[in-house]
């Protein structure tokens, strides 16, 4: 009766034990939560790198569960009813480890992180708004692949096996996911000829709008009724494609049409006046203007104006075109004895 009363305190004191280290390591996650990240942030906030912040960020929540897992971990050294040397238990102890490193470099590898822009700088590598979240994507995938690995050779599952089971079921699997693996293969041309990138205002035969994302199976573009395209990589890659925000400059062309009765001094007066204004014009490209007698008409002469703005943005373009028609107005109305004659014509 002694023996059974004692070994029941035993157990009971053991139980309170493992409670209070549980209860303890609950505190300090919340101590750490609440005081300790703070005060870390604090003081990397003053570093000129945002690295190490980013770090800290990216593993805040796997930290914090990090003291539930060793409580539980230390607290099972006293549970009575837990066999702390158990290789099931031990195995699981180690793979929520390996998950909370998972966790935090998952976290990490966030498109929006330093990471890349670091990596940027460092090596002069150009990383667009496309291959930023490409990058992150494919390099989570990897981390997520590789825990899945580790954590199965902890439970000792043979993974040699299930290798070889993948290039057994390899042609099948190829073949249901042939549009899948074109629609990658497409993604990843896009990205390494880089015939475009996110904001740009792109035309092709199947769409015509601004690029918002690029993913593994396809593109969303935004065409100019706000409706949002959703273009699979592999009919994308295979198709002509007009990136309109490359222009280095905008193009404006068209005909003015003067009467067969206009004289030669008026007509070279009129084109002189034209060539001047657009050279003059700050919003107008001086690299190429031609104002010229083009032809003669049936009807008349034809002055042809072929020209460019410096601004590519349509709106902007838009305003630009309509300050030199007025101002091509205006010298034209100037020459009173020809304003009924006058035709404009575009090209």
């Amino acid at each position: 009766m002694f023996w059974e009363y004692l070994n029941t305190y035993e157990d009971l004191k053991n139980i309170l034990i493992s409670i209070a280290i549980l209860l303890l390591f609950l505190l300090l996650r919340k101590i750490f939560a609440k005081y300790v990240f703070t005060l870390f942030l604090k003081l990397t906030s003053k570093v000129p790198s945002k690295l190490f912040s980013n770090v800290w960020i990216a593993f805040e929540k796997p930290m914090q569960w990090f003291f539930i897992i060793l409580g539980i971990y230390i607290a099972a050294h006293y549970f009575p009813y837990i066999d702390n040397k158990n290789l099931l238990f031990l195995s699981l102890i180690r793979s929520c480890f390996i998950l909370l490193v998972t966790w935090g470099l998952f976290n990490l590898s966030d498109a929006s992180s330093l990471l890349f822009s670091r990596i940027n700088k460092r090596y002069n590598i150009e990383i667009d708004n496309i291959l930023v979240p490409f990058l992150s994507k494919a390099i989570r995938v990897i981390i997520v692949a590789i825990a899945i690995t580790v954590i199965a050779q902890e439970f000792h599952y043979d993974i040699n096996g299930f290798v070889a089971g993948l290039g057994l079921g390899g042609l099948a699997f190829a073949l249901a996911a042939k549009d899948a693996l074109a629609n990658l293969f497409g993604g990843i041309i896009i990205i390494t000829e880089k015939p475009f990138t996110i904001g740009d205002w792109i035309s092709t035969p199947s769409v015509e709008g601004t690029v918002e994302d690029i993913s593994f199976r396809s593109t969303k573009v935004r065409t100019f009724t706000q409706a949002l395209v959703t273009v699979p990589n592999a009919t994308l890659a295979d198709q002509p494609i007009t990136n309109w925000s490359k222009m280095g400059k905008r193009q404006i062309s068209f005909s003015l049409k003067l009467p067969a009765d206009t004289p030669r001094e008026k007509l070279e007066t009129i084109i002189q006046r034209i060539n001047d204004l657009l050279k003059s014009d700050p919003d107008i490209h001086p690299d190429m203007i031609h104002v010229n007698f083009d032809k003669y008409m049936a009807d008349g002469f034809e002055i042809f104006l072929y020209f460019f703005t410096k601004t590519t943005e349509w709106g902007e373009y838009l305003k630009v075109k309509e300050e030199i028609n007025y101002k091509i107005l205006e010298i034209i109305k100037s020459e009173e004895e020809y304003n009924e004659y006058v035709q404009i014509q575009e090209s």
